[in-house]
């Protein structure tokens, strides 16, 4: 039995068709191109699973990890601010009648979460929190073995934790958030503004000296390659990160942190800031016993959370 999983993020989108025991039969990545609206993304999206459908029989279900808030119950994504234009799409019933199969859609750093407690670094492991650090920040809560989600599903918005109070301004309308002072756009903003200030860095050479082109990418190659503004950028975005750990910390006491998305591919120069801010500003008692995990599952945490999702959601419908 095959299923088709769909992680929509706000650069890529990626499909696979999989079985149940997490097996990736074929997979597909597209760029999102997010500025052509909901439609075109949308288009985009059935284009990737008619890439992966397998063969004439089709899968049993569709799971879709999307970026919210949304109503897992309805399908419907309320709000998306790396997707412009993204209010009250009903991307799951779209795609059931386009597919004519069930489809069952959540938040994308949720089931980024649940990927990783079935079949990733945090297998046997019953409270967990995961944080994915890419065009934005989520987070995905794990407690007592279930997936946490909140009494309308829309908690676990870790990227919203305000740490800097009076920050800069976020996406989602709030200031300080973790995600606009920690996301990969963030990272590429605070560099583009040191360049502005004449700080001296590789960075300028390695755009191309267009500030435009500054990524949270470049910004890592060239603090692995020594950069010294690259560098503290970097420290910047993990210090911020280690304060929302230690709130956390404290109001969730999980046993494990795991960290994903592209930044985290930045490896000791965001790891390590976290850490160290973390030991700085919490308890011993709270962090000795409370590893901070690179994802195991890598980008592919959230098409198995999504294959979680339609498995468990089509067994549930088959009960009934």
């Amino acid at each position: 039995m095959s299923f088709i999983v769909v992680d929509l993020g706000g650069t890529q989108i990626r499909a696979a068709c999989c079985r149940a025991d997490g097996h990736i039969e074929a997979r597909v990545v597209l760029s999102t191109r997010a500025v052509q609206g909901p439609e075109a993304v949308i288009q985009r999206i059935e284009q990737a699973i008619r890439r992966v459908w397998p063969g004439e029989r089709g899968p049993a279900a569709i799971g879709v990890a999307a970026p919210g808030p949304l109503d897992a119950r309805t399908g419907v994504i309320l709000f998306a601010p790396n997707l412009p234009g993204w209010r009250d799409v009903p991307l799951g019933p779209r795609l059931a009648d386009t597919f004519a199969r069930p489809t069952f859609l959540a938040n994308d750093a949720n089931l980024a979460a649940l990927g990783e407690h079935r079949f990733g670094a945090g297998r046997g492991v019953d409270d967990l929190v995961y944080l994915t650090i890419s065009t934005g920040i989520g987070g995905g809560i794990i407690l007592n073995g279930r997936l946490f989600e909140g009494g309308q599903g829309l908690g676990a918005e870790v990227g919203h934790i305000v740490v800097e109070a009076d920050g800069p301004p976020c996406a989602c309308g709030n200031r300080g958030c973790l995600e606009a002072l920690a996301s990969g756009p963030a990272i590429a903003r605070a560099a583009v503004e040191a360049l502005e200030r004449g700080a001296p860095s590789s960075l300028a050479a390695r755009a191309g000296n267009a500030a435009g082109k500054i990524t949270a990418r470049k910004v890592a190659a060239a603090a692995k390659a020594g950069d010294e503004l690259a560098g503290r950028v970097l420290a910047r975005a993990g210090h911020y990160i280690g304060v929302a750990l230690v709130s956390l910390m404290y109001l969730l006491n999980p046993s494990l942190f795991i960290i994903g998305g592209s930044v985290a591919k930045a490896g000791k120069l965001l790891f390590e800031p976290i850490q160290e801010t973390v030991c700085a500003r919490a308890p011993q008692v709270y962090w000795r016993n409370t590893p901070i995990h690179a994802t195991a599952l890598g980008d592919d945490a959230g098409l198995l959370g999504a294959l979680v999702l339609a498995v468990e959601r089509s067994a549930e419908s088959d009960a009934r």
